[in-house]
């Protein structure tokens, strides 16, 4: 099972230096786990960033694996992970939800560097045009 970070969602969706890293996890949609909270921060800045009908279109992309809600046990889970390896609020859901599901969590974000369960890659800069 394998649960993207936003960043990761965004970085496959800007077809960015890492998309092919993530590639491999969003399109096995049927080991795809899917935190609500990664939906809110992905539709919110595509949608900031490129309007509604491309925020839409990414949902709509994303819900394709098992979209899982935040409940009581994942959001104490997160409590604890968060403050463990000083996580923001967002991050300490992803990790908490991909841990209940037994779940790889795949990232670009630098703080999840080192902790078990995460796969996580080095942003690439962007190439100068």
């Amino acid at each position: 099972m394998n649960v993207v970070d936003s960043s990761g969602w965004l970085e496959y969706f800007a077809d960015g230096a890492s998309a092919g890293f993530f590639a491999k996890a969003i399109i096995d949609t049927q080991r795809l786990i899917v935190p609500t909270i990664s939906l809110l921060e992905v539709f919110k800045r595509v949608l900031q960033q490129r309007g509604d009908n491309a925020a839409l279109q990414a949902v709509a992309h994303m819900r394709q694996g098992s979209v899982v809600a935040l409940d009581a046990d994942i959001a104490l889970s997160a409590a604890h992970l968060g403050l463990a390896h000083k996580l923001p609020l967002a991050d300490s859901v992803m990790l908490a939800t991909a841990r209940r599901h037994g779940a790889v969590l795949w990232t670009q974000d630098s703080y999840f560097a080192g902790i078990d369960g995460v796969r996580y890659v080095a942003p690439k800069p962007k190439p100068v045009a």
